[in-house]
């Protein structure tokens, strides 16, 4: 497939930032690489061999997000290394279940079954192996239950019948998409990894008005950290999937951030942001001092200024000078020019 000289640097870049220990600077990569979608899938397996296992892990989440038939060879590969990139592997994997070429998802299917029953394979891995054939047909899923009901590790058994039926979190989510949010937003965290790449874009607009609701509504400190970190999760979610439904939240909750977010809402900025965040963003500058908060705030000033093609003399640039003036300053450090400093009118 040929690429874009453009788009072809963009993504040897974000390929580079899989790898990097900032959590804004890797999630935002994550979330436009799957956005660049198959475009982005050769560089992305090509990078897979000299990556740490951390790194493998989060490549491993990309390939699960554009679920491309050429990283069936990596997810299998990755499924034999053990550990936690195993278990990523089996959600790479069972995001090939799906694959409308045959051979991939029966190749997907085998390998999953296989690391399910082998009693060699750890534990955990088969236990998330077993997790990622949930959704299969239900025939499947019994030939699969008739292989494994011998099997001497109780755990595996109890695994077995829980894919026999909706599990806690499959109620959670449903729940959840019906305007019930429960009490645990870690749990619904929990739920929306696998099921925010399905659940139509509308719900998850909703789900994030409903999580502010409950996140203004709660008392506690701890309370209020879990739903907004919940709610980032979503803003992320829709990211990944490239929508920009719920922007108005992002704006809304940076303008008027008193301190640090969650590094999960300045990814989805960075990725859906348009010209109507960058107010809200320098007004988040200049509300909280924390250099790092302020470097992160910059960059993602930088990229979405970049993306719209807004110039210094924008009118959105002058405004932002008027009332910040120092954060325009700064932010104004990635454009080409920058806004002239406004001067108090005659009288």
């Amino acid at each position: 497939m040929t690429i874009k000289p453009s788009s072809g640097a963009e993504i040897r870049s974000l390929t580079t930032a899989l790898a990097s220990d900032d959590d804004v600077i890797r999630e935002t990569a994550v979330a436009r690489l799957t956005i660049f979608g198959p475009r982005a899938v050769d560089r992305v397996i090509a990078s897979y061999a000299a990556a740490g296992r951390n790194t493998r892990r989060t490549i491993l989440r990309v390939l699960e997000a554009i679920a491309d038939p050429r990283g069936l060879s990596l997810a299998r590969q990755a499924l034999s290394e053990g550990g936690d990139v195993a278990i990523a592997a089996t959600g790479s994997l069972r995001a090939l279940l799906d694959s409308p070429v045959t051979d991939t998802s029966t190749e997907a299917f085998d390998a999953l079954v296989e690391a399910a029953m082998d009693k060699k394979t750890e534990r955990r891995v088969r236990l998330a192996a077993l997790d990622a054939l949930r959704d299969m047909p239900e025939d499947v899923r019994i030939r699969v239950a008739d292989a494994l009901k011998g099997d001497s590790d109780p755990e595996i058994r109890s695994g077995l019948s829980q894919t026999q039926r909706p599990t806690v979190a499959d109620s959670l989510w449903r729940d959840a998409a019906e305007g019930n949010l429960g009490d645990d937003p870690a749990q619904l965290r929990e739920a929306l990894v696998t099921r925010g790449g399905s659940t139509a874009l509308g719900v998850l607009q909703k789900m994030v008005d409903a999580v502010r609701l409950r996140e203004e509504a709660v008392t506690s400190a701890a309370q209020q950290d879990g739903w907004r970190a919940l709610r980032g999760a979503l803003h992320q979610a829709l990211a990944l999937r490239g929508s920009n439904v719920a922007v108005y939240d992002l704006r809304e909750t940076f303008e008027s951030a008193g301190g640090g977010l969650p590094a999960t809402f300045l990814a989805a900025v960075h990725v859906v942001g348009d010209e109507s965040c960058l107010a809200p963003i320098a007004a988040a500058y200049s509300a909280h001092a924390d250099e790092r908060w302020r470097q992160q705030l910059t960059t993602a000033f930088g990229t979405i200024a970049a993306r719209e093609k807004i110039t210094a003399r924008s009118p959105t640039l002058k405004r932002i000078a008027t009332r910040w003036p120092e954060a325009a300053a700064a932010l104004s450090t990635t454009l080409r020019t920058r806004p002239r400093p406004t001067t108090p009118a005659r009288t």
